[in-house]
């Protein structure tokens, strides 16, 4: 990512409260929130477990795709190239056919409430809507790499998934999504772009909620 704006909304006032809600086992020199569950070096994944993450995962990024697709006021975060609903199809297809003892599970109960609450929060407030979608999504760039090559190595036989894997460099795709919520923020008052900052929590919440097929929480 490009040097930080100083006075960039989202590298300035959206990352500072997503910090704050990091825990120091997440972010060591920023974090603030203390450990609840298990840390990331106990985590103990099955194959079972992250086909389910893969299964939630593929519900809420395609929320995201509908979401963004229906709304004009969320055009700018349309074919951004993050987009990860067709790299999860390719990935629970090669799952599937490589371990023929898995099987497609439901969408978790978790991951349901999540695509509920973004389709309500996107008809409320678009601030809020895009506080979840850049913290979900940067977040899948940041930790989901860490995530993703922990999994593979202890259940997939080291195999590099296409959910983390981009067509071009991510950190530029990222960059260009933030020129463009900033532009976005330059327009709402103190008010909306407050409403944007007070689903940070929110945002982890959910996201955390996701993980819990992997960590066994």
């Amino acid at each position: 990512m490009s040097k930080a704006d100083p006075n960039s909304f989202v590298q300035g006032e959206m990352r500072g409260v997503a910090m704050k809600l990091h825990t120091r086992d997440q972010a060591p020199r920023e974090g603030q929130q203390e450990e609840t569950g298990k840390k990331f070096a106990e985590w103990a994944p099955t194959r079972a477990g992250y086909l389910q993450f893969l299964v939630d995962s593929r519900a809420v990024y395609s929320t995201f795709d509908e979401v963004v697709g229906a709304n004009d006021a969320l055009a700018a975060l349309r074919d951004t190239g993050l987009e990860r609903t067709a790299a999860l199809e390719k990935d629970i297809a090669w799952m599937l056919e490589t371990y023929p003892e898995l099987a497609t599970p439901p969408v978790s109960d978790n991951a349901a409430a999540y695509c509920a609450f973004l389709k309500d929060i996107a008809a409320k407030s678009v601030p809020g809507f895009v506080c979840h979608f850049y913290n979900h999504y940067f977040a899948h760039t940041a930790g989901g790499i860490m995530i993703g090559k922990k999994v593979a190595d202890l259940c997939l036989g080291g195999q590099k998934l296409a959910f983390y894997q981009w067509a071009s460099d991510v950190r530029a795709l990222l960059d260009a999504v933030r020129v463009n919520i900033d532009a976005m923020a330059d327009g709402w008052s103190r008010e909306e772009k407050d409403e944007c900052l007070d689903e940070t929590a929110r945002t982890f919440k959910y996201g955390g909620s996701l993980l819990g097929s992997i960590t066994g929480a």
